[in-house]
């Protein structure tokens, strides 16, 4: 959780870059540019998450 992740599509404001802020059977992700959040199923992040830009837990 509170990772920073890419998604293979940008957001329309021009931003790329995703903060995680929820776990589970649905995935909830905030834009770091607009501030907008969008809930999809884990599956489907799974498939448009290109990679993670900066891990919560450096180990």
């Amino acid at each position: 959780m509170h990772d920073i992740v890419q998604m293979k599509k940008q957001h329309p404001c021009g931003e790329n870059a995703w903060k995680i802020i929820r776990l589970g059977a649905d995935i909830r992700i905030k834009c770091q540019g607009c501030g907008q959040s969008v809930m999809m199923a884990r599956r489907e992040f799974e498939k448009k998450m290109k990679k993670v830009i900066e891990s919560a837990n450096p180990n």
